[in-house]
């Protein structure tokens, strides 16, 4: 019996599939973005250790319109192609994230 697992992880390409179809784009490049925070402390182990030291929180992922292909973006109108009028949504096989169990 395999263990449950308690982690997926996803390539940049597949965040910004997930994303564009979240979103309903059928059209356009589009690439993850993310925006950072900035903070700084002065921290340290001991007193006589104490350093200065950056914090580089993630504040929010997204995605957004490209000119062109690059490894973090998709082509919506390949990963999310318009439903012509009167078709029935297609089915498609769910691809199976890396899952980590640990």
């Amino acid at each position: 019996m395999m263990a449950e697992a308690t982690r997926f992880v996803f390539t940049f390409k597949e965040l910004a599939e997930l994303l564009v179809k979240k979103q309903g784009l059928h059209e356009g490049i589009w690439g993850i973005i993310v925006r950072f925070g900035l903070q700084a402390r002065n921290t340290g182990l001991t007193a006589e250790s104490v350093l200065p030291t950056a914090m580089v929180p993630i504040l929010e992922i997204g995605i957004q319109r490209q000119e062109e292909m690059s490894p973090l973006a998709v082509d919506a109108a390949v990963v999310n192609p318009p439903q012509r009028p009167g078709s029935r949504p297609t089915r498609k096989k769910k691809s199976s994230p890396k899952q980590h169990v640990a």
